[in-house]
């Protein structure tokens, strides 16, 4: 399954970016990343299977395992994409929110978004390594 994440902003040179590329590198699944402008430019449409993550303030607070479960179940269940969004400064529409599959919280806390990108890319590879049996995540 395509792990495509999608992120309105440009990351640049940045010590945030070094972490994306740091996981982009590791993390075993197809992996596709997309940046989309602040402002206008659309989310490119798939051309399969898909469920779209919106990272939103309002999602749900999973644990890693929780998310890995999600992941193991669409790819079973034939997705072929799972698309992570991150949206502009202002978040996203209602409308946005409402057709997505799953919102995802990191926390209470309002995270940057360059903060939450490289978050949301160590998150990937976490839960791709628990289904691979890869001893990166250790359970407590």
């Amino acid at each position: 399954m395509l792990l495509h994440v999608i992120a309105r902003g440009k990351i640049g040179r940045s010590p945030e970016a070094d972490l994306v590329e740091r996981y982009e590198k590791r993390i075993g699944w197809p992996l596709k990343l997309t940046e989309l402008p602040e402002a206008g430019g659309r989310i490119p449409e798939p051309e399969t299977p898909y469920k779209t993550v919106l990272l939103d303030e309002r999602g749900k607070q999973l644990g890693s395992e929780e998310l890995a479960g999600i992941l193991q179940r669409w790819r079973e269940d034939g997705m072929r994409e799972a698309r992570f969004v991150l949206g502009a400064a202002d978040g996203h529409s209602r409308e946005e929110r409402t057709g997505a599959d799953l919102l995802l919280a990191f926390g209470k806390a309002t995270w940057p978004h360059l903060l939450t990108r490289a978050m949301l890319m160590e998150q990937l590879y976490r839960a791709t390594a628990i289904l691979a049996g890869h001893p990166y995540h250790r359970a407590g």
